[in-house]
């Protein structure tokens, strides 16, 4: 591919991108960007929403009033309703992201058409602490977000959206939230009210574990439960103080924030198989998994 069709084809997903995104005007200061999830809902930025009052520019400059139908801080991810709308929709990537690709950075702040800019994928990861909790992953890439880009994509070179772009995590480093948590989190949104985190009412702290109390397991760290909370559901599975938590659901646990991340909304109510080392000898217990407050 020569220069000249580079550079088009950087353009064309642009415009197949921008198409899809808004502008979101929930603050008082620099406007916010936005993604047309569906025809009459949007998915941006939990931290750009600072007022009741939310309006949306189009791409071809109708506005829009438009309704909260759900935010988490969390994940910094929030839903617009635009009642009757018929909006034009992005398109999101069916694969997942991957390091080294180009992807370029859509926003758009105001009248004048999109903004872009060009990366690669530099980094994914997660999950990781954020100041405001955990974010499950994250897409860390040197596409430079402009003002106003937080709430609007990340897109491939078929200007399909892979993430969204926030700057209300990691202490105001942008980085992007990929669209299947993106997804994931909205229709936690809009069929519960809230993104369900999981619990287990247990206190532990990071040991590691001689190689004669590993009961065979090849992990070098667990947790030890030095509390049980009271009816709590790791009191009604039959974890006891003394403990060594090693494994939930299959997945190795080593540190008490893996815990608390893997707890995840998809496996609160549900009954998990939570691995202990106790004496010298691993029991499975089956811990149905609460909600937390």
């Amino acid at each position: 591919m020569d220069v000249q069709a580079l550079s088009n084809s950087f353009a064309d997903a642009v415009e197949q991108a921008a198409a899809g995104v808004v502008t979101v005007k929930g603050r008082a200061r620099q406007a916010a960007s936005g993604i047309v999830w569906k025809a009459d809902l949007v998915v941006t930025a939990d931290h750009v929403i600072e007022r009741d009052e939310v309006t949306i520019v189009t791409a071809d400059g109708t506005e829009h009033q438009a309704e909260v139908a759900g935010r988490d801080p969390i994940s910094d991810v929030a839903v617009l309703r635009v009642a009757g709308a018929q909006l034009q929709t992005a398109a999101f990537a069916s694969t997942e992201p991957r390091v080294g690709q180009i992807v370029l950075a859509v926003g758009r702040p105001g009248p004048g058409g999109p903004q872009a800019s060009l990366g690669l994928i530099n980094v994914i990861g997660g999950p990781v602490r954020m100041r405001r909790g955990s974010l499950e992953q994250f897409i860390r890439t040197d596409a430079t977000p402009y003002p106003g880009f937080s709430g609007g994509p990340l897109v491939n070179l078929s200007g399909e959206v892979v993430g969204l772009f926030t700057s209300g995590l990691a202490g105001g480093e942008p980085v992007a939230i990929p669209a299947a948590v993106v997804a994931r989190v909205a229709e936690s949104l809009l069929n519960h009210g809230r993104i369900r985190r999981g619990y287990l009412g247990i206190s532990s702290q990071t040991i590691n574990l001689p190689p004669n109390q590993r009961a065979g397991r090849a992990q070098e760290r667990g947790l030890l439960i030095v509390r049980v909370e009271d009816n709590s559901p790791a009191a009604t599975g039959g974890l006891l103080v003394g403990d060594l938590l090693v494994g939930l659901d299959g997945i190795a646990i080593t540190d008490p924030s893996q815990l608390q991340d893997t707890l995840s909304g998809d496996r609160v109510g549900k009954s998990i198989p939570v691995d202990v080392i106790r004496g010298d000898q691993q029991h499975t217990l089956n811990v149905t998994i609460g909600e937390r407050p």
